[in-house]
């Protein structure tokens, strides 16, 4: 029933007003409906609330959260002890369209648009899903593949990633090549019309499952920048040479299988190289500022999440007589924690806007990044400290989403990076 509802409803608008219904009543982020911002609603995680969704967004995101908590809670603590999820996992989330929400239907997708995807993104973050279901596998993997498929190959992988049956992973970081990506050392070089491919990668997200992997490779050394001679390319898993090394224990996001991959002279047919010969760099700048956005909304949803179960602990917990909301400073802190992450979340929400209409330039991604995730850190640190000793305990939530917390400043980009570019853009 929650798939059919699901996609029918997706499928039906389109990214659209469904038909049948007032303009006014049904597409808020078009100038109708009253709705509330996060601001003044209940509880940052109201269904219902923000000007740019929509009544069949509503509706979706009621199915995706019934898919998080009947799917995902129970088995976390399963998946955390394991380093990764099951294979089963991945073809539920296919069957109910979470794998390709905003991918077109004839890529296999369901056609929503992007306020779906963020719909997805949202939930994976308030039930601690974003590391079973990494995001990057159709929101950056598939995008690089779809837009560079013109080979029948590289078409065929469309319906299986986003039916969970294909698990992909992206292999740019190298143990000496983090944010810098011109100083990637992977190369490939022409053999005929094969491509031999060397080098190595580590953290790489669904690397130990992944069925398909996109490797940043060098195949012009005498470019006359690293940039220029940079090039994707698709390897499977099983060819021969591909060897994926060990999964990473890592302090946070447990059931996220992280890997090391190594590629001992894997041959790759022509139709392996994805796009144009070194033009995989200009590919991946493309793709960043939708990666900087999702890891922005992932921070500020983790920060309402963290809000949320602090405002139920304290509201609880007894100290001195009286529970610990009746204290003065634990109302004040409650109080800069609210209005910090509002005050984000109306940032998050016009990049969203801006993204929608490919108006979203790098400085504004690399802002809301550095933004979010410098917030949700500081809000996991007081919200640990406002649960006490037992914030500090492994089955308290908010222990997870402090140590999963400290990631985001540092993946698609360090914050540092993020000044960087930003000062870049002021002229400086």
């Amino acid at each position: 029933m929650a798939s059919r509802l699901l996609r029918g409803s997706l499928r039906l608008w389109g990214g659209r007003c469904a038909p049948g219904s007032p303009r006014s009543a049904r597409c808020s982020h078009s100038g109708g409906e009253h709705r509330l911002e996060t601001s003044s609603a209940k509880k940052l995680t109201d269904i219902g609330i923000r000007r740019i969704f929509s009544s069949e967004h509503d509706i979706f995101r009621e199915s995706v959260r019934k898919f998080f908590q009947e799917e995902v809670v129970p088995h976390h603590t399963e998946w955390e002890k394991a380093g990764e999820v099951s294979r089963e996992l991945w073809e539920k989330a296919g069957k109910q369209g979470l794998l390709g929400v905003n991918i077109a239907e004839h890529h296999g997708g369901i056609g929503g648009d992007l306020y779906s995807a963020a719909v997805v993104w949202e939930e994976q973050a308030f039930y601690f899903c974003v590391q079973q279901l990494d995001s990057t596998h159709t929101n950056i993997q598939l995008s690089f593949i779809i837009e560079s498929s013109s080979l029948l190959p590289i078409k065929s992988l469309h319906p299986p990633m986003t039916a969970g049956k294909c698990i992909g992973a992206i292999a740019m970081t190298e143990p000496g090549a983090g944010s810098d990506l011109q100083g990637v050392r992977t190369h490939a070089k022409k053999d005929g019309s094969d491509w031999i491919l060397n080098g190595s990668k580590v953290f790489i997200t669904n690397g130990w499952l992944s069925d398909v992997v996109i490797v940043v490779a060098v195949t012009n050394r005498e470019a006359r920048s690293p940039a220029h001679g940079i090039s994707l390319f698709l390897v499977e898993d099983g060819m021969k040479g591909f060897i994926k090394g060990r999964k990473l224990h890592k302090m946070g996001m447990k059931a996220q299988d992280t890997a090391e991959l190594f590629f001992e002279d894997v041959r790759l047919p022509a139709s392996g190289l994805l796009g144009e010969e070194n033009k995989g760099f200009y590919y991946l700048m493309q793709e960043l500022p939708q990666e900087r956005l999702l890891i922005a909304e992932l921070g500020v949803s983790a920060s309402e999440f963290m809000f949320e179960e602090t405002r139920d602990y304290v509201k609880q917990r007894k100290a001195f007589g009286k529970t610990v909301a009746h204290i003065q400073t634990v109302q004040h802190k409650l109080a800069e924690l609210k209005t910090h992450i509002c005050v984000t979340r109306a940032f998050v929400d016009s990049c969203l806007q801006l993204h929608e209409t490919k108006r979203l330039d790098s400085a504004s991604a690399s802002m809301a990044k550095y933004w979010a995730s410098e917030l949700q850190n500081s809000v996991a640190y007081d919200c640990v400290q406002l649960h006490g000793g037992w914030g500090y305990m492994w089955e308290y939530p908010i222990a997870k989403a402090y140590v999963d917390a400290r990631v985001q400043p540092i993946y698609g980009g360090t914050n540092e990076i993020m000044k960087e570019l930003i000062a870049r853009d002021i002229g400086l």
